[in-house]
């Protein structure tokens, strides 16, 4: 029923976009829309099939496409937390006829954790950034603790009596468990799964305590009391949960934020000219009230922004991480 609901939204999205941008995006690009592009555009997304972000990019495909009068086509390549369609990406020529919808663990964290097949600033051309989506902290309703204070308490009071789970080192889901160890000195037992969607059901299940998730994902178990949610790993707090304080607000919590993200980049050697009118072009539809609803809705926001602003939150990411990795010692599975 999930899946049919977000179906039907996203079809009125779908058709807002497309008879919203031509006009828009036309104005900004017709003399270079006359040489580009000549022929259908690929979008790698490095995304699965369904997930939040591959919606957004097929929106960002059929806008872009109408305005171009060309097909945006998507291309799912999933595998290694977006390394697998990065790597695929940064292979193409940087002609404006392969772009990219790449993670923020392909492009800022999986350097820290292995040897990446492409250099993340090296190889691509920033355009920028497509979204942003926070991590809700979630406990099993069984867990005795209604804030993140009385849950950082119960669990230093009742050693190795919490555990959450992750779907994979390096994701944000397990970054945001490591980073509150860090800073509270909380300990927790991780449990790796291979499947989001179990790591899900156990959790509502009651098969381990503490899970920090996608707000697209977890936000309808929380408002159907499935979960309780103590926080959102964002800087503020959600619309959707107001009374859901975000982690930082917490005592000795000041500073923390966690958030996936997915930027649009091009290969490495595009003209200035081309990777202008395409960071032009892209956010004009960022900017489309009807899609801003849409992921507002999904408890993200959208990104927009220039090639500059990506490049610069991709380095800061970057930097973070490497420092919290290294801190606490995590190792690739």
């Amino acid at each position: 029923m999930q899946m049919n609901r977000r179906r039907i939204l996203l079809a009125p999205l779908a058709c807002a976009l497309a008879t919203a941008l031509p006009a828009r995006v036309g104005a900004q690009a017709a003399p270079a829309a006359r040489a580009y592009p000549a022929r259908p555009v690929k979008l790698i997304v490095a995304a699965a099939a369904g997930s939040s972000p591959d919606a957004m990019s097929r929106q960002i495909a059929s806008a872009l496409g109408a305005a171009w009068r060309q097909p945006v086509v998507i291309e799912n390549a999933v595998g290694l937390g977006g390394v697998i369609g990065t790597e695929r990406a940064a292979k193409q020529a940087p002609d404006g006829y392969t772009l990219l919808v790449s993670t923020s663990g392909a492009m800022s964290v999986g350097g820290s954790l292995m040897r990446l097949p492409y250099d993340p600033v090296k190889d691509f051309q920033p355009l920028t950034m497509m979204m942003y989506m926070p991590n809700l902290l979630v406990v099993h309703p069984s867990v005795p603790a209604r804030t993140l204070g009385e849950l950082i308490a119960y669990g230093k009071q009742n050693p190795g009596k919490l555990r959450y789970g992750h779907p994979g080192v390096g994701t944000t889901p397990h970054l945001s468990a490591e980073l509150l160890k860090d800073m509270t000195g909380l300990r927790m037992e991780a449990i790796p799964y291979k499947s989001s969607a179990q790591m899900a059901s156990d959790l509502l299940a009651g098969h381990y305590e503490v899970l920090f998730h996608n707000s697209s994902v977890m936000l309808p178990y929380v408002q159907a009391g499935g979960a309780r949610a103590l926080g959102v790993t964002s800087a503020q707090r959600l619309p959707a949960l107001p009374d859901v304080p975000a982690v930082g607000e917490a005592e000795g919590l000041g500073g923390f934020e966690v958030t996936a993200w997915w930027g649009i980049y091009a290969p490495a050697g595009m003209s200035a000219d081309l990777a202008e009118q395409l960071t032009a072009d892209i956010d004009a539809v960022l900017k489309q009230a009807a899609l801003v609803a849409w992921i507002k809705d999904q408890g993200g926001a959208v990104g927009g922004g220039s090639q500059q602003q990506l490049r610069d939150y991709q380095g800061a990411e970057t930097r973070k991480w490497r420092e919290l990795i290294a801190k606490a010692n995590i190792r690739a599975e």
